[in-house]
């Protein structure tokens, strides 16, 4: 956790550890950032406004990073209004909390968050369409003999509509499937995520090749994929 409260740190701290967690805390990004690049973890809870950095800054920085784009990130901060919550969550973050916040609830979170990483992980999952590849045990995703850097909810909404080919799904649908039904997302969000996803994988995204829109309806995937191993 990057957090410059050091008593929500040690609050937040003794909560997860209680509940078998191993946690670290940082009071400046700089130094949060500086361990994520010499240690693996499974995720990072990231407040807003810290001294040395800003936390949106920090998070889409990540999610350029070809090594740690996949990092679930969970915000916690004080910005709580449906532009900040909008943008955060729009930049990659898997979801937004603000304080005051319950400790069982972002526990909660966390736990929802991590399920979802743990589901696409399970082996078997890899599908190929065309010069794509996708496998979900790794997140990674090969498009025309090149590795595609996509943040874990770009790879989420990719995997999802490639496991459905052809099935068209609404904004809303897509919301309940990929992001949960608690997610303070707005359909908004579906589109940004879409057109980020294209200029990753189509060889023309105004043409695209793989994630289809169909008018007044919603998305769908065009391509033609099979499930290997």
């Amino acid at each position: 956790m990057i957090e410059d409260e050091p008593d929500l740190l040690e609050m937040v701290g003794y909560g997860f550890r209680k509940d078998g967690f191993e946690f670290q805390g940082f009071t400046r990004g700089s130094e949060g950032i500086a361990y994520l690049r010499r240690n693996p973890v499974d995720l990072l809870l990231l407040d807003i406004l810290l001294p040395d950095e800003n936390g949106l800054e920090i998070c889409r920085s990540l999610r350029e990073d070809s090594r740690l784009g996949a990092l679930p990130i969970v915000f916690v901060t004080a910005k709580g209004e449906e532009f900040d919550r909008i943008l955060g969550l729009e930049l990659g973050a898997d979801d937004y909390v603000v304080k005051p916040f319950s400790p069982r609830e972002l526990l909660a979170r966390v736990k929802a968050v991590l399920r979802r990483k743990t589901r696409q992980e399970e082996p078997g999952e890899v599908i190929e369409a065309g010069e794509l590849r996708m496998d979900a045990r790794t997140q990674d995703v090969i498009v025309r003999g090149q590795p595609a850097s996509l943040s874990a909810l770009e790879f989420r909404l990719l995997f999802f509509l490639a496991a459905h080919p052809r099935r068209i799904f609404s904004r809303e649908r897509l919301l309940d499937e990929v992001w949960g039904g608690d997610r303070y997302v707005t359909p908004r969000t579906i589109d940004v995520h879409v057109r980020r996803l294209r200029e990753k994988i189509e060889a023309r995204p105004d043409a695209p090749e793989y994630i289809g829109t169909v008018r007044g309806a919603g998305y769908r995937f065009v391509g033609q994929p099979h499930e290997s191993q």
